[in-house]
């Protein structure tokens, strides 16, 4: 499977590049999912990034950026 090399904005995955699994028509996902598991005193959570589009000059990239109010939701 292809895989794309993709930077993460904001959030505890803020500057990290990371491959990234391509769907069938060689795209990442719109959202990317990160389970955190529950240690010591912090309960588990899922972290949430949303795709946005990166311009630079004229061509682009995808990128993800973390959504504070989307991983609010999906950790209860």
């Amino acid at each position: 499977m292809k895989s794309a090399d993709t930077e993460f904005v904001g959030g505890p995955l803020d500057g990290r590049i990371l491959p990234i699994l391509l769907g069938p028509m060689f795209g990442v996902p719109k959202t990317y999912k990160v389970p955190v598991p529950a240690h010591g005193d912090s309960p588990a959570r899922t972290l949430v990034y949303v795709r946005s589009k990166q311009v630079r000059g004229i061509s682009w990239h995808w990128r993800y950026e973390f959504d504070e109010a989307a991983t609010a939701r999906a950790s209860g």
